[in-house]
């Protein structure tokens, strides 16, 4: 497994700006880690204190993989209107954009807690590595990182499409571990990767048994929905408690099971909130605070200017600009899987989304081997295609909320 999450976070305005202070004594991690602000109340004090936070309390297993970030530093945006005219040429071709490898390498560990009262619970350890390794940056987004979880957990009405935070310790390196209760090893992205290859593999061994592929198919696309459906309400969540993902992709979904039988027992969880937002610290409602380094404001600053690059000014515009953003990025989601898993291996064509829906369904049409992806966008009077144009609309304005995505006759028209 070596995923690749893609974020449109430039390192170079993070680095002077550390969420994480080292004490002089060094070594050690504790809920003193978390970043107190105005506003915190008693519940997200009561999960900094139940973290797990003494390395003696896990046992470390085998590493499961590893994975990085990539930046995208810039990006030309999108056109509209009477500049966008679809071409064969603008398929599958990405827009100018500047994207560079981020120095922040994580590692993937099995373990489990060795003492307490939740002996025995499998974790799953997440590895930032120290400031010697990743620079300041990879303090900043394990920082971050428990900020979010910590903040998330105190909800009363968690739901179960988030992964859960358990503890995490510091090394005498300054590595930093996060230890995650286990939600799965699979990704949403290594799901796409086995099922395009199955959907290769029968196509090799010639015709293919129409009861057995519809069979197949069926479940599949049950599969994905439930997929999209679990993103989404943890999407809903985080947006209902002004936090935004903004880092979500198909590697940033974790599995608790990938086998496609087993579709009424899936739970999708979301992970990765290294590169999440709290509006209210990040987009205060004094305007002056943007430039006062508010404390996820490093990490934002990015968003808001891209924000402000689209016309929105003020507070609430910018807050509905953040939400919309991910918004898009679940459309990209949506997009992937689609497509990848229903298709023959190596014809990922997410990049498309960037033109009119309706020209990249006539495009599909003409390619027999994107047949089942067209299939089930066309659900429901090509629900899917709607849904997917109104999630990628070009206008971050006209693009719907995480809870109206929900609701959306496609994803509750097919799973049965």
């Amino acid at each position: 497994m070596n995923p690749v999450a893609v974020n449109r976070v430039s390192f170079d305005c993070v680095s002077r700006f550390s969420l994480i202070r080292r004490e002089s004594g060094g070594g050690g991690f504790s809920g003193a880690r978390i970043v107190k602000s105005r506003g915190r109340n008693r519940r997200l004090h009561a999960v900094t204190a139940s973290l797990i936070t003494s390395a003696d309390s896990f046992e470390v297993g085998r590493l499961i993989g590893s994975y990085g970030f990539m930046n995208v530093t810039s990006y030309s945006g999108l056109r509209s209107g009477d500049e966008f005219e679809s071409s064969s040429d603008d398929i599958g071709r990405l827009k100018s954009q500047d994207i560079g490898e981020g120095a922040v390498k994580i590692r993937l560990y099995e373990g489990r807690i060795s003492q307490g009262p939740f002996r025995g619970t499998p974790i799953t350890f997440k590895v930032y590595p120290g400031q010697r390794a990743g620079g300041i940056e990879a303090d900043m987004m394990a920082a971050n990182e428990l900020n979010a979880h910590s903040f998330l957990q105190s909800n009363k009405n968690l739901p179960a499409n988030l992964l859960i935070l358990v503890g995490g310790f510091e090394t005498q390196f300054g590595e930093q571990w996060l230890a995650f209760r286990d939600g799965g090893k699979d990704s949403a992205a290594d799901y796409a990767r086995i099922a395009s290859e199955k959907t290769s593999r029968a196509r090799s061994q010639g015709a293919w048994n129409p009861y057995e592929k519809e069979v197949t198919m069926k479940r599949r696309r049950n599969f994905v929905v439930t997929i999209l459906q679990g993103a989404m309400k943890g999407l809903a969540f985080m947006h209902a408690n002004d936090r935004l993902h903004q880092s979500l992709g198909p590697s940033s979904i974790v599995l608790n099971t990938p086998a496609e039988r087993e579709a009424m027992y899936l739970i999708p969880r979301l992970r990765d909130l290294a590169f999440s937002v709290d509006i209210r610290q990040s987009l205060p409602y004094r305007p002056s605070c943007l430039e006062e380094g508010a404390t996820s404001g490093a990490l934002s600053e990015q968003l808001w200017r891209r924000a402000t690059a689209s016309g929105a000014f003020t507070v609430f515009e910018k807050r509905a600009f953040g939400i919309a953003d991910d918004i898009y990025e679940a459309g990209l989601l949506f997009a992937y899987l689609a497509f990848v898993p229903f298709c023959e291996a190596g014809r990922l064509l997410e990049n498309t989304f960037r033109l009119d829906i309706e020209a990249v369904r006539e495009y599909c049409l003409a390619d027999e081997r994107l047949e089942e992806a067209v299939k089930f966008l066309d659900f429901g009077d090509r629900a899917g295609w709607e849904l997917l144009q109104a999630m990628l609309n070009a206008d971050h304005r006209k693009r719907p909320m995480a809870e109206a995505v929900l609701s959306h006759r496609f994803l509750n028209g097919i799973v049965k």
